[in-house]
């Protein structure tokens, strides 16, 4: 992305992030970079009596400082979600969206998985305890996987290129290359991230058929990636979205550049074939790291998708041996998302405002409640680990088979 013909760089310049440890950059990055676990009994209305006891849960979340009644009423909490996450994301920014503005240059592009599924229950309970006449009208859009996109554009009036990525938890790394190319086409600026929100009766008992899922009942022993205790992943909700525009337009009126979307890459191998990820996985890298003419050895850290499932854990890092060589076991390898958990394609999301802030401010993030590594990767641990990366990749896979690798380089790399 960086070799665009036409001479244009996808750079981020506004970051918004809804998660589990923190609403809004500032308290997320500090619980990040303090290895914060958040982690913790599911204590939901409606959500007690199922195998998933512990979750990654959004707190003291008021949806009313961040979106309109009107549209409160009309839409689901993971809806909530990505319009307060854009919304943040817009103010970082400063990307003009005025009366003034073209509202065709500005696009939106999300990623999401689980949907409104709390909206789309509470409704169907309506259906089967009351009668038809008793279900809303918005039950006809609210749990759909593109509202998101379409709450966030009608609010915004952005009439530029808008889509919706459904391809797994990879969604959110590949709703921003969606976005970076639309940006490289001549768009000028994408509004563009992923929000879930998972943890609803409905919600967890579709996710109960995943082998993946952990159900430790201890918070700090759920998710342990990259460990011999490693036993399934603990799911979350929440997400981040970001601003991308042209690095060039955005330096001209004077806008920080967050970091720079490089390069990125994706495949499928299918569901749960997590031998099979490590080939598809390996390719994905070697094609990102291509696309931002970048060599291995220049990879300063990885965000890893450490799933917590042992043959998985290992493909990821078999994965990055095959394509960093010895560079692989002395790269910083690290994965914030096991003090927060998995949040569908939230997950991919957050993790790239983590990779962003980490390029930013110097400082790599450690992995929470792990303590050690079973793998040959030089896993942080215990303390964040001071620095100067330059260069992050950021990896993905679904539980339905998808694997990214998205490449940032840091904002201030000329």
């Amino acid at each position: 992305m960086t070799g665009s013909k036409t001479g244009r760089r996808a750079a981020v310049t506004g970051i918004g992030v809804v998660a589990p440890n923190g609403v809004g950059t500032d308290g997320f990055w500090k619980a990040t970079a303090e290895g914060t676990s958040v982690l913790a009994p599911i204590d939901r209305d409606g959500c007690d009596g199922y195998p998933l006891r512990i979750a990654g849960l959004i707190k003291g979340f008021d949806a009313a400082q961040f979106v309109e009644e009107r549209v409160l009423v009309a839409t689901d909490r993971f809806t909530h979600y990505a319009l307060a996450a854009a919304g943040l994301a817009l103010a970082d920014s400063g990307v003009p969206v005025d009366a003034d503005a073209d509202p065709f240059g500005v696009g939106v592009v999300t990623a999401a998985g689980s949907g409104g599924g709390e909206f789309g229950q509470r409704e169907l309970q309506q259906l089967w305890g009351r009668g038809p006449h008793h279900v809303g009208p918005y039950q006809s859009i609210a749990w759909f996987y593109a509202a998101s996109t379409g709450q966030i554009s009608i609010r915004g009036g952005f009439k530029g290129p808008c889509g919706v990525v459904a391809s797994d938890e990879p969604g959110g790394l590949d709703a921003l290359a969606h976005g970076a190319r639309d940006v490289l086409r001549g768009t000028s600026a994408v509004v563009v991230g992923a929000a879930e929100a998972p943890i609803a009766p409905y919600s967890m008992v579709c996710q109960l058929g995943y082998p993946e899922l952990s159900t430790g009942t201890e918070a700090g022993a759920a998710y342990l990636p990259f460990t011999k205790q490693a036993a399934g992943f603990v799911p979350a909700e929440g997400g981040a979205f970001f601003v991308v525009e042209d690095e060039a337009t955005a330096r001209a009126r004077g806008a920080e550049i967050r970091a720079l979307i490089a390069g990125h890459a994706a495949t499928f191998t299918g569901a749960s074939r997590w031998a099979d990820s490590r080939d598809g996985l390996a390719y994905a890298i070697r094609a990102a790291l291509a696309e931002a003419e970048c060599a291995p050895q220049e990879v300063d850290v990885v965000f890893a998708d450490a799933l917590a499932v042992p043959e998985a854990d290992r493909a990821e890092a078999l994965a990055l041996a095959d394509v960093l060589g010895a560079h692989a076991a002395r790269v910083p390898v690290t994965a914030p998302k096991a003090g927060t958990g998995r949040a569908s394609c939230g997950a991919s999301a957050l993790d790239t405002a983590a990779a962003a802030l980490a390029l930013e401010k110097g400082l790599i993030p450690p992995t929470p409640n792990v303590t050690g590594c079973a793998y040959d990767l030089d896993l942080v641990t215990g303390l964040a680990r001071v620095g100067t990366p330059r260069t992050a990749l950021v990896l993905s896979r679904g539980l339905m088979g998808s694997n990214s690798a998205l490449v940032l380089r840091r904002g201030s790399e000329s």
